[in-house]
């Protein structure tokens, strides 16, 4: 028996740099690109190990739950944490970041994400890249919500690690994931003695006996299936073109918060103002004596298919977020899903 998915030729070097090469173009970068070859918490927590050590003062900021882990990690590096959190209600500033190096001018690293898919809020990257590289550190973004929702652009912000996924709004894979490496952040990690070697989470690895090699070698057996994705993903986003992929995702958002006012009844978008919105994905705040985790499991019940989630955590009891990304990201399932809440609400008794 044959199948396409299995009687493949192996992906050669050649294939695989000619993916990064394509990824590369998507961010506008032209620092190194390395594809790992596993979800995105796998160059997450890389990126952040092979940067960070003993002697590292780092600004860590917290607007979700990915910030959080971000912290959990540097402090295990033995760096030294100073942790921003605001409220994940909105978003932080170019001008708290000011204030953090105002007090602690030693930071020499600053970690954010720039969407956070799991609360609703985006972050204001290029004015934060602006303050970040004025005072010399190096800046770590997590940009795996947001790339392909609105732009990424390591370069012209001045990031020196972006790491990216591409199961959120790119509609593609979950199982390899990218992050673009500037000359700094090699820098940082050759003069890191902490920094992994000989392991799946080596950035330095790649960069020894992959770019510096000319991508002649692969290091390991590449996840062919995963990688084709990615490919074709990104293929697909070219076709339709990148400002028309972002246009969908804002559209999405757009729609999303003001269906939710117009069904009344107290649910209101959780991210205050839309500016501070991210357009991944749109998180609402159920009324008063509506528990979120039930409201959507009685939306969910007309139809599973609806991209329709409750908070984590303690967010289950007040947070509902629509998950317009990807393939989603069309007004008809938006409608689709404000219905469904809609239905929802009124079974519970709301207007």
């Amino acid at each position: 028996m044959t199948h396409p998915f299995l009687d493949l030729a192996p992906l050669s070097a050649a294939q695989f740099a000619s993916i990064e090469d394509r990824v590369a173009r998507l961010l506008g970068t032209r620092q190194d690109v390395v594809i790992m070859q596993g979800e995105a918490l796998l160059p997450l927590e890389g990126a952040i190990r092979s940067a960070a050590g003993p002697g590292t003062t780092a600004l860590n900021v917290i607007t979700g739950p990915y910030g959080q882990t971000f912290g959990d990690w540097l402090r295990d590096c033995g760096a030294k944490v100073i942790d921003l959190a605001v409220p994940f209600h909105t978003a932080v500033t170019a001008a708290q970041i000011s204030e953090a190096f105002a007090e602690h001018p030693e930071i020499g690293f600053v970690s954010l994400v720039h969407a956070e898919a799991a609360t609703g809020n985006t972050n204001p990257v290029a004015e934060i890249g602006s303050v970040v590289r004025a005072h010399g550190a190096l800046f770590y973004l997590d940009a795996v919500a947001s790339i392909g929702a609105e732009p990424v652009l390591p370069d012209a912000w001045g990031v020196d690690l972006c790491v990216i996924g591409a199961q959120k709004a790119m509609g593609g894979p979950a199982g390899v994931s990218a992050v673009s490496v500037s000359e700094r952040a090699w820098t940082r990690m050759a003069a890191n003695a902490q920094a992994p070697r000989r392991s799946y989470l080596s950035l330095l690895d790649w960069k020894e006996r992959w770019i510096d090699g000319g991508r002649r070698t692969l290091l390991h057996a590449p996840a062919q299936l995963e990688m084709l994705a990615l490919d074709a993903c990104v293929e697909r986003i070219e076709a339709e073109g990148l400002d028309a992929v972002m246009a969908r995702h804002a559209s999405a958002a757009a729609a999303t918060r003001a269906g939710a006012v117009a069904l009344g009844e107290g649910l209101e978008p959780y991210v205050h103002e839309a500016r501070e919105a991210a357009p991944v994905a749109t998180t609402l705040r159920t009324p008063p004596g509506v528990v979120a985790s039930e409201l959507v499991t009685r939306a969910l019940s007309s139809d599973p298919s609806l991209p329709l989630a409750a908070g984590g955590g303690a967010l289950a009891k007040e947070m509902i977020r629509v998950n317009h990304y990807g393939a989603d990201a069309t007004a008809e399932t938006v409608r689709r899903c404000l219905g469904a809440l809609g239905a929802a609400l009124a079974e519970a008794g709301r207007r």
